[in-house]
């Protein structure tokens, strides 16, 4: 019996559990004995004039081993994209955060009074703090660049597109600011060996990329950096490859002498690591009063933050801009401007959960503007199962999809018609808490790079694997997943599987974990891997067995002749004295995959106080074959609970000098057990052709859905109240606002 498809509990968790993990701060390596501690000083102002820095009180504090600055950093510039970002601020600050002077300590606790001693003048500079500031251009950030807007991309729209259109709607939609908050804060450990080589202990998804990084930044060739991660405490995008401290702590580590040990506070992690979504998107909606669309347009405009690092989210909320829809005409345009914030970078699904929120919101406005059932006008509009592979206008190519199929299973699972009674009930009534239902169908494209990924399978003479990968967890269970599919494939049991990732010695060639990658490529290229060592051993089998290969088949971990099992057999472990049994592979045949799913969420909403509860989440989310339910289970309330987060609380916020005023966790909000209902989650496994496994990606998934459909629920218990849009987060303040603006409209 197969044990793929099983619930099994993650092979991970034990150490985790009974003894803790290892994390940046817990190494306790040889190479990092006698390291000296870093803190960054950061800018407490938007937008400055560096005037003077004085590093000399500093340079006196008990402990200080080194202060450096902009000046000292004899490293060649890098680019964020068409700008150059200092290593540390040079002259100007950009935002709140930023870094402007590192000091070395040779204990920890000396650090921040040190820190503090170090004296840098600001001559304060007019502040960029929003995307229509930036718009603007009354306040350039760049003066060499002319303009706020750093790319921009379409935008000449056919004046006639919605000429056929009964009914057109347009709505201004923000998809507001948020901080990725991972458990585990940024964190670093380094230091040079005598071979000139520099090691880094990095809190980081991609052990590669940060090699690339730092190995580029330091102006070294990349064998001479090694990159280990330890266990890592969460991602979500915004620890993808490294960050310019990693590159300054490597740099310091070589001018000191010394090793480097430096982790970051939380405070200093909600304001300097980057942040994720923060798009102003604007939507036009046209079509007929049966339901029919027949246009639709995008625009989007991305606040990028003080440095533009990731110049592809707005592109990728282009290109994933129609959904699960077909809409006879579309047009998208999008701009990424730069303000005196905190950059901008990846966070869960990085540019597609921005448009399927946008798209969502329109068909629900285009619902209620024609008075028909969102979902019924969703099933109007949906790419039909036939349709497939689908080219979208945007330019994607859709691999498999039920859409309708999805949606009609939350429906049911949910009792959508007894709940809209129950709704019509309550408004009839007058009920001061209002019922609200939210429905979000979408689709999204995961190994979006199509780069491939490595997978290394290697027979211990005792007969054990070790398989090394590139793609590196972070807290997903893949340790787990991919020792299933190797048990189930060789024959060997789980515990005699050892997966090894996240180290650039062991693993030198790999693209890594983002984009929810790791199991369709990673797990392909460890499949192929398999396939390549069970050739190999059928071939020595079947000189001991005295048979042809093509009659040696491998069954329960032992290899024998088809149909004689009493002619003998050969074990892994004999087969691996005999000689090596290995395979090194490029899985590179991978297109991306687009798991698709919907969501349907129950709210109340006291119309009295602007108190909002989310009662249910029922949720489908389609992404093929699955390993192992617990670990996709796993992935998936993770994603819910991150959704409805954003859609219910979280958001950070900077005031008009760009201050960041949700800067700790008294003050930035994120959602916990005690806000969520237990979520209703409903099976669909529709495999795709792009790879070997027949599987998508889950990790982003139940974010992407579960943001609208919770936004979505708490617009639609207010829409008798004469609320037609409000935008996230739908905080009490917000609703009760939404809902006095409605009555005085009234």
């Amino acid at each position: 019996m197969s044990i793929v498809g099983t619930r099994v509990v993650r092979i991970e968790d034990q150490q985790l559990i009974t003894q803790g993990g290892t994390y940046v701060e817990d190494l306790r390596v040889e190479a990092l004995t006698g390291a000296v501690h870093a803190m960054f000083v950061r800018s407490p102002i938007a937008h400055a004039r560096i005037a003077s820095i004085d590093t000399s009180a500093a340079l006196e504090a008990p402990g200080v081993v080194a202060v450096y600055t902009a000046a000292d950093i004899d490293l060649a510039p890098h680019k964020a994209g068409p700008v150059v970002e200092p290593w540390l601020a040079d002259g100007v600050v950009r935002y709140v955060g930023e870094p402007v002077a590192l000091v070395l300590t040779e204990e920890r606790y000396q650090l921040a009074d040190a820190a503090e001693l170090v004296d840098i003048d600001y001559d304060p500079l007019d502040v960029v703090a929003s995307i229509d500031s930036a718009l603007s251009d009354e306040t350039v950030l760049f003066e060499d660049q002319g303009t706020n807007v750093l790319q921009t991309t379409g935008g000449e729209f056919d004046d006639k597109s919605f000429d056929d259109c009964e009914v057109v709607v347009t709505q201004t939609i923000l998809n507001q600011r948020v901080a990725p908050a991972p458990l585990e804060v940024r964190g670093a450990a380094c230091a040079w060996g005598e071979d000139g080589r520099l090691t880094l202990w990095l809190s980081t998804q991609n052990a590669q990329i940060s090699r690339s990084t730092v190995a580029k930044g330091l102006g070294v060739e990349s064998k001479d950096v090694r990159v280990i991660t330890p266990d890592v405490g969460g991602g979500f995008g915004a620890k993808i490859g490294s960050d310019p401290e990693a590159v300054v702590l490597g740099w310091a580590s070589k001018r000191s002498g010394r090793p480097v040990r430096w982790v970051e506070t939380r405070s200093e992690n909600l304001v300097s690591m980057t942040h994720g979504r923060a798009q102003q998107n604007r939507v036009t909606i046209g079509g007929r009063r049966d339901g029919t669309v027949l246009a639709f347009r995008l625009e989007v405009v991305q606040d990028a933050g003080a440095y533009p690092r990731t110049m592809f989210l707005p592109t990728l909320t282009e290109l994933m801009g129609t959904g699960v829809y077909h809409f006879p005409k579309v047009e998208t345009s999008s701009r990424a401007v730069v303000t005196n914030t905190t950059p901008i970078a990846a966070y869960r699904g990085a540019g597609r959960p921005e448009a399927t929120a946008a798209i969502e919101r329109a068909m629900d406005l285009f619902a209620a503007e024609i008075g028909m059932d969102p979902a019924e006008v969703r099933r109007v509009n949906f790419i039909r199962p036939e349709e497939f592979p689908y080219s979208s206008p945007t330019g994607a190519t859709y691999d498999t999809g039920e859409y309708a199929k999805a949606l009609d299973k939350v429906l049911e699972a949910g009792g959508y018609a007894d709940l809209r009674a129950e709704q019509a009930r309550r408004r009839e009534a007058g009920d001061p808490v209002a019922l609200g239902l939210g429905i979000a169908a979408y689709v999204e494209i995961t190994g979006g790079d199509s780069g491939g990924e490595s997978g290394r399978l290697l027979i211990n003479p005792d007969g054990s694997v070790t398989a090394y990968t590139g793609s590196s967890p972070h807290g997903q269970g893949l340790d787990t997943t991919l020792t299933m599919l190797l048990s189930d494939q060789l024959g060997v049991p789980m515990d005699k599987i050892t997966i090894r990732h996240g180290d650039t010695d062991e693993v030198p060639k790999a693209i890594g974990t983002f984009g929810s990658r790791s199991l369709q490529l990673g797990g392909s290229a460890l499949r192929q891997a398999a396939d390549q060592v069970i050739e190999q051993a059928r071939a020595l089998a079947a000189d001991r067995l005295e048979a042809s290969p093509d009659d040696i088949e491998l069954s329960e971990g032992a290899f024998q002749v088809r149909g004689a099992p009493t002619s003998g057999s050969v074990t892994w472990a004999q087969l691996a004295e005999q000689a090596e049994l290995t395979a090194d592979v490029w899985f590179g045949d991978g297109a991306p995959t687009f798991p698709f799913g919907a969501h349907l969420a129950v709210v109340e909403v006291d119309t009295l106080t602007g108190k909002v509860e989310l009662k249910r989440i029922i949720a489908c989310d389609d992404a093929g074959p699955i390993v192992n339910p617990l670990a996709f289970q796993g992935q998936r309330h993770g994603g819910l609970g991150q959704g409805a987060a954003q859609a219910l609380l979280e958001v950070m916020n900077y005031d008009a000098d760009g201050n960041p005023t949700t800067a700790t966790l008294a003050d930035y909000s994120f959602i916990t057990a005690t806000e969520l209902p237990d979520f209703e989650l409903v099976d669909s496994e529709t495999p795709t052709t792009r790879n070997l496994l027949g599987v998508k990606g889950i990790g982003e998934a139940a974010t992407i859905g579960s943001t609208p459909a919770v936004h979505n629920a708490v617009v639609d218990a207010l829409s008798h109240l004469g609320v037609r849009h409000l935008d996230m987060p739908t905080t009490p303040l917000r609703v009760w606002q939404a809902l006095t603006d409605a009555r005085k409209a009234n």
